[in-house]
């Protein structure tokens, strides 16, 4: 499935402003760390584009850092957030495609956080997005919103089915099938979805300064149409 994954979300910065908005910062940093890096796609980019500082990946996904470790010039780390160890080595932590949401209960996103801000250096900034839970992303999560793919010169079909939505965590699952709907693999994820003041008071809980927060990835203002919620935050 991590194969798939990288089929179905390239690292491209010229074509995603998502992209563009990390690629900026990392290459901007000297030293970076890529908390839940999947399949390493953002570091592999950032390296191949110049990038010649440290530059670490973690995530607890064994089979995406199998395809991550395809680069020896960077350092992958199989582990959570709440795992990290460092103390004061980096210059910039990143949690893309809103990985950050992974964070569920209130032990576990007060642990990550106080990890990450501990690996900083003082002036040191995380930068991450979520879904702002106002637009209810969730309710797109359908079968009539099945997507095709093409993977390994196969066409697969990939839809989602919400199970619950409660006190801000949406659950669901995550199917892979033949054109024909015969199932090959389904996952299932849950995702807090935080508004704006209960993220900042968990941040700042943690330490951090809020630096700036934005609408969208072209620096835009929160507003209530906002789908998203990109956020700077220093130690």
């Amino acid at each position: 499935m991590a194969e798939l994954y990288d089929v179905q979300n390239p690292w491209d910065p010229a074509r995603y402003r998502s992209d563009a908005f990390y690629t900026d910062l990392v290459m901007a940093a000297g030293t970076v760390l890529d908390v839940g890096c999947g399949t390493g796609s953002m570091l592999h980019h950032a390296r191949s584009a110049g990038h010649a500082g440290r530059l670490v990946g973690v995530d607890p996904d064994v089979p995406s850092l199998r395809r991550a470790r395809a680069r020896a010039d960077i350092e992958w780390v199989e582990g959570t957030a709440a795992d990290l160890a460092w103390k004061g080595e980096f210059d910039l932590a990143t949690m893309a495609s809103n990985a950050f949401q992974c964070f569920v209960s209130d032990d576990d996103l007060r642990a990550s956080l106080t990890a990450i801000h501990a690996a900083l250096r003082d002036g040191g900034v995380f930068a991450f997005e979520t879904r702002h839970p106002q637009a209810h992303a969730w309710e797109d999560w359908n079968p009539s919103n099945a997507s095709d793919v093409v993977s390994g010169g196969r066409t697969l079909r990939v839809w989602h089915e919400v199970e619950s939505v409660m006190d801000g965590v949406v659950t669901f699952t995550e199917t892979t099938g033949e054109q024909d709907g015969t199932v090959l693999h389904v996952g299932r994820t849950s995702l807090r979805f935080l508004d704006v003041p209960e993220l900042n008071t968990f941040l700042e809980e943690a330490g951090f300064t809020i630096q700036a927060q934005y609408g969208d990835f072209q620096h835009g203002p929160l507003t209530p149409a906002s789908r998203s919620i990109v956020t700077l935050a220093r130690r």
